[in-house]
């Protein structure tokens, strides 16, 4: 019987599996070409997520979105992560008015819906895909630098490293030899859990009007032009390319959550 260990490294193995599969089919996949006389068909064997109503292919139309929004995600994760270990672990060592003010930014940043500041910052951008990046990015940082922050003022109260301070190793030194890989493993795990909620972040405010612009495979955009075709029973526009968006976003925050039950110490071992 396996553990939660390894079910766990298999969840994360068939999740960045998935993640390249889905990368490499959609940048394989040609630009979509309008085929009038393949236009509305329903699914079937040689268009399995049926055509849109210039005949293009919808399942080719997807793989080319969902690999477009999970750049994205891998991007704006990376830069929010980023953002959220540099202000953690520098409210936690310089503490003072600096700890204040970093205080002060997470209670500002999180205090403002999500989906609203993405769709200002993104506007103030001038939209496209830096704006969306931009907007998710500098908005899904605050709850993992807080968790980051209060970590890093724990361990900074251990006794080693103030025996470590009194014999004059410099701050730097302590940062980087103690204190962030130390808080790696919650680094990683916040990373993973971020990357699903920026994909449905990023696809909400283009369905909004306010993200990635129409010309973009964008599944947001998919799911946006497809709102006017389904009173006329062309319900496979927008079912198929949802559900991928929804599997994609559950198979990611699936695995984060394993991996942050993995790296709690109360379950361990489990």
């Amino acid at each position: 019987m396996k553990n939660r260990r390894q079910s766990t490294l298999l969840l994360l193995l068939l999740a960045g599996g998935a993640l390249c599969a889905v990368m490499l089919a959609g940048a394989l996949q040609p630009d979509a070409a309008a085929d009038f006389s393949q236009k509305n068909l329903p699914p079937c064997l040689a268009h399995p997520f049926g055509t849109d109503w210039l005949g293009r292919d919808m399942l080719g139309r997807t793989l080319a979105g969902l690999s477009l929004s999970i750049r994205l995600g891998l991007l704006t994760s990376a830069v929010s992560a980023a953002a959220a270990l540099a202000l953690g672990t520098a409210s936690a060592a310089l503490g003072g008015w600096v700890d204040s003010a970093i205080s002060w930014l997470i209670d500002l940043v999180m205090g403002v819906p999500h989906i609203l500041l993405i769709m200002l910052i993104s506007l103030a951008c001038g939209r496209g895909f830096w704006g969306v990046t931009l907007g998710v990015a500098l908005s899904h940082w605050p709850a993992l630098a807080r968790v980051l922050r209060g970590e890093a003022l724990q361990l900074r109260q251990a006794p080693y490293l103030q025996m470590a301070r009194r014999m004059g190793v410099p701050w730097g030194r302590v940062l980087t030899g103690h204190i962030v890989p130390h808080l790696l493993p919650q680094l990683w795990a916040g990373l993973i859990l971020q990357f699903p909620h920026a994909i449905l972040h990023e696809a909400s405010v283009t369905f909004l009007g306010f993200g990635l612009p129409p010309e973009e495979p964008a599944i947001g955009v998919i799911l946006s032009e497809s709102m006017a075709y389904l009173t006329t029973g062309r319900w496979w526009l927008a079912l198929f390319p949802g559900l991928t968006l929804a599997a994609t976003v559950s198979l990611f925050a699936l695995a984060g959550e394993r991996l942050r039950l993995l790296l709690a110490p109360a379950s361990a071992q489990e």
